[in-house]
């Protein structure tokens, strides 16, 4: 289904107690593929209650390179006004910073 180029990376962040993703959860999740070799998100999807939710969150990260940060998180604050907002922010650099840790490995076991 993915190509032997994609790498899956998750993200995670806790969000308010009150709000029913962690009732659920525990906490705030991000799964994402990633294409190394041009680091673009081909792939994503969250952790949600509602199946909208997770649908309209993987519509603002696919085609976005990983490390686009500022652009995402621009887009997240314009567009997402779940109750989970900042959460999905958290979770989405956090899944950036296990990205760069696993090419990074990736990198390395390549120079052997």
């Amino acid at each position: 289904m993915f190509d032997k180029d994609t790498i899956y990376i998750v993200g995670d962040a806790q969000s308010s107690s009150n709000n029913p993703i962690t009732q659920q959860f525990s906490a705030f999740f991000i799964g994402l593929v990633v294409d190394t070799s041009n680091d673009k998100i081909v792939e994503a999807a969250c952790s949600s209650t509602v199946q909208l939710t997770s649908d309209f969150a993987r519509s603002i990260f696919i085609g976005h390179s990983i490390f686009d940060s500022d652009a995402i998180g621009e887009e997240i604050r314009y567009r997402y006004f779940g109750s989970s907002q900042k959460t999905l922010v958290a979770a989405f650099k956090d899944a950036q910073k296990k990205y760069k840790q696993a090419i990074a490995v990736r990198t390395k076991t390549e120079e052997r």
